[in-house]
């Protein structure tokens, strides 16, 4: 029998989903290195050119753009080269751009397909007269991909590739990555099947595709992730990249052309050198005789099989020297004659970097690593900038005004982080308010006392044995701010003494911890009671004492001396029964249940339900009650009415997962803790995802994904009434607002907006 891959026709062809870090899209033109994928909604997307310059360094050497792009038009999200011509996705348009190379190396756009269909050009596969155009599926739904065949008149449509399926329910994720050689194509959802993916194939015939059955792995299972990557060698192998399976060490399954035409499993290729986590088969490649597979996991690596007539010959792995250890080489691979680009999406905070490569024979040489970054807002400093007109500077407003705003840049953030929570402190013998910013790596502290024009300070960096992640909480007790972060390995909480900014002198510090405390390792969020002087660490994990992620108790009265205090969890929450607290509230209790006057009562926001108990008793904490309510998804954060007879709720997973027709907040009644009632359901006119809020006497303040910060009159306590916003991410990409600090007396918000950076906002009119 033939073994894999022994007859080949190259095409150098790379499709990539719909990832956002630089080095997700990668491609070889002759000496030529074509790389981009980072992109945001602010400003038009870009493909980057680079070749190697007399002196041995890859440089850039031109740009491709849509001639008449558009800011959010995503372009370079996907491209594919066939000859002299190249196909880019621009999905945030709706559209596919063709390129033409001249003799000189330079290109030419020659022109552009355009649909009514929103993400197309999210992928595109094209080879000779065929082009494939793919529009991501996401969570809930299903995609499509689109055929078109070449003619002298331009691309007419050549139907659908469509999954064959039992029952009317969408193929969520499809398609995950689309293949195509001659006249065979293959698209997959890895998605499918609990996850164990499927592929379907497809055979070009009479002017039309035609399905030609699946592709059966016969070793999948669930989390498999088969056809996360797919490759079409010569119309007569296919292989399938399954970096889920075993662990997610991963695999790929390789099949070869029945005497019918249709697809038979052939062998297994897995790598030489097994490692958990691997993700082996998460990309793939074909040049000159050489199969390529990519396991970005652990760092990355790539596979390299040399194929002869009787098969696999020999083996190497190709590593990269002077990326971070989550770098994730191998996401993305590109290979053409002499030279080849590897995508590290993950290098620099997830931001991505592409690796050039020289190749001779069997040897790679590796250059040096290139990126671009798409631009963000400039900061805005000197002056207030006036809600008029619904508009703020960039900004949709209503009833809020721009006091400043800080990018990414001015908070001393390395390339690639982003903002997650805040929180304020005042200074109670100066005056001086603080903002607290948390990021991926740091926290940063901002003076925004003249909120016209902050200052930043300097930044407190994450624990030498933690690494970057997207969630950090802090909050304050005694003048000292007690910072965790989730996702984050062996983090455990930091203590810092905020009156050292006190002694700013002008240059930006980096600022050293007061005190550690190492009885977590990482957390989701920190829970302070300032009444009680202790703090409760919630969603524990990665080591010492998670409390199965609910109430891990922390006596902090001493505040630069942190002591265990005892764990509570209520097993009739949480998704995996331990009673895991995504967030928390903890209060003196002086609400209208006259059973607990008095005590130290903890609110729980427990992903499946509200979890209310009693701490009084650090030693026997008990549960009051659990709650669960119509719709949950998951039960993510909430505040107390001043009076503790409401509780506001928000849950993170309702909107996405279409449950609700627009953001939904929720109203407990707490009149009985005992029994607490679900009084009502606020829902916006926006179906963004909330995220946190809070509550200043009758005013809410909501922080949102997609729709920034909101601002609701409670004073009907049941019938929540939207009075102001401010958009903090307009175009989309910058991830919206994550949270907000309202408790300044001067009435200054501080806001964070994802990517974007810190907005320090103030309503036209202040409650007090």
């Amino acid at each position: 029998m033939k073994r894999f891959l022994t007859t080949v026709a190259v095409v150098t062809l790379m499709v990539t989903p719909a990832m956002g870090q630089f080095g997700a899209t990668v491609a070889v033109s002759g000496d030529q290195l074509i790389a981009g994928g980072s992109s945001n909604d602010i400003t038009p997307g870009a493909l980057y050119v680079y070749e190697m310059g007399s002196d041995g360094m890859w440089a850039e050497t031109g740009s491709l753009m849509a001639s008449e792009g558009t800011d959010g038009d995503r372009f370079g999200r996907s491209a594919s080269i066939s000859g002299n011509w190249m196909a880019v996705g621009a999905p945030g348009a709706n559209s596919v751009h063709f390129f033409e190379r001249g003799d000189d190396g330079s290109w030419t756009e020659t022109g552009t397909l355009t649909e009514n269909i929103d993400g197309f050009g999210g992928m595109v596969a094209m080879e000779n007269d065929h082009l494939l155009v793919g529009v991501s599926g996401g969570f809930r739904s299903a995609g499509s991909v689109h055929a078109y065949t070449w003619s002298e008149s331009g691309w007419s449509k050549a139907g659908m590739l469509a999954p064959e399926q039992e029952g009317d329910e969408p193929m969520r994720g499809f398609p995950s990555a689309i293949a195509l050689s001659g006249t065979h194509a293959a698209v997959s959802s890895s998605f499918a099947n609990e996850r164990a993916g499927a592929v379907w194939t497809f055979k070009f015939g009479d002017g039309a595709w035609m399905p030609n059955g699946t592709a059966d792995v016969p070793f999948a299972a669930p989390n498999s992730g088969v056809g996360t990557a797919l490759m079409i060698v010569d119309g007569t192998h296919l292989a399938v990249g399954m970096p889920g399976h075993d662990n997610r060490m991963g695999s790929v399954a390789v099949f070869i052309q029945n005497d019918d035409g249709g697809w038979q499993f052939d062998q297994r290729i897995s790598p030489f050198v097994s490692s958990a986590g691997a993700r082996f088969g998460s990309s793939l490649a074909f040049d000159g005789g050489t199969a390529y597979v990519g396991a970005p996991g652990n760092g990355g690596s790539v596979y390299a099989f040399h194929v002869g007539q009787y098969g696999v010959e020999s083996t190497a792995v190709i590593q990269a020297e002077g990326l971070d250890e989550n770098a994730s080489f191998g996401a993305t691979i590109a290979v053409g004659g002499q030279v080849a680009v590897i995508g590290a999406t993950g290098q620099e905070n997830r931001s991505g970097v592409a690796v050039p490569f020289s190749v001779a024979g069997r040897e790679w040489v590796q250059g040096n690593a290139v990126h671009q970054d798409p631009k963000g807002y400039a900061s805005v400093t000197g002056g207030m900038v006036e809600c008029e007109a619904d508009e703020a500077g960039d900004f949709p407003c209503k009833d809020v005004n721009m006091l400043s705003f800080l990018n990414m840049e001015a908070l001393g953030a390395d390339r690639g982080i982003r903002t997650n929570d805040i929180w304020g402190w005042e200074d109670p013998e100066t005056g001086h308010e603080y903002a607290l910013v948390g990021l991926s790596n740091q926290t940063s502290f901002v003076d925004v006392t003249n909120a016209e024009n902050p200052t930043y300070l300097g930044r407190l960096m994450l624990t030498d044995t933690a690494r970057p992640a997207v969630w950090r909480d802090m909050k304050v007790y005694k003048d000292h701010a007690y910072i965790v972060a989730d996702g984050a390995n062996q983090h455990g909480m930091q203590v810092f003494d905020l009156r050292q900014l006190r002694d700013f002198d002008g240059t930006p510090q980096e600022y050293e911890m007061t005190a550690y405390y190492d009885q977590i390792a990482s957390a989701h969020n920190i829970v302070i009671n300032e009444e009680t002087g202790y703090a409760y660490s919630v969603g524990s994990s990665s080591g010492g004492e998670t409390c199965g992620g609910g109430l891990h108790m922390i006596d902090i009265r001493e505040p630069a001396s942190p002591k265990f205090a005892g764990c509570f969890a209520d097993g009739n929450s949480g998704r995996r029964g331990t009673g895991y607290s995504h967030d928390a509230q903890c209060v003196v209790y002086n609400g209208p249940d006259s059973d607990y006057s008095g005590h130290e009562i903890c609110l729980g926001s427990n992903e499946t339900a509200l979890s209310i108990s009693d701490v009084t008793n650090k030693q026997n904490p008990k549960s009051i009650s659990i709650a669960s309510y119509p719709n949950v998804a998951y039960a993510h954060q909430g505040w107390l009415t001043d009076d503790h007879r409401f509780f506001y709720m928000n849950d993170e997973g309702d909107e996405p997962q279409g449950l609700v027709e627009g953001t939904r907040t929720l109203i407990w009644d707490l009149t009985d803790l005992d029994e607490p009632q679900l009084a009502g359901e606020h829902i916006a006119t926006t179906t963004e995802t909330d995220h946190n809020l809070y509550i200043k006497g009758d005013v809410m303040y909501q922080s949102n994904y997609g729709a920034g910060f909101r601002v609701l009159d409670i004073s009907n306590r049941t019938a929540p009434v939207e009075t102001a916003y401010f958009d903090t991410s307009p175009k989309g990409g910058g991830g919206g607002s994550w949270s907000n600090y309202p408790y300044f007396k001067s009435g200054t918000i501080v806001v964070t907006g994802g990517s974007n950076g810190l907005f320090v906002l103030k309503k036209k009119e202040i409650d007090t």
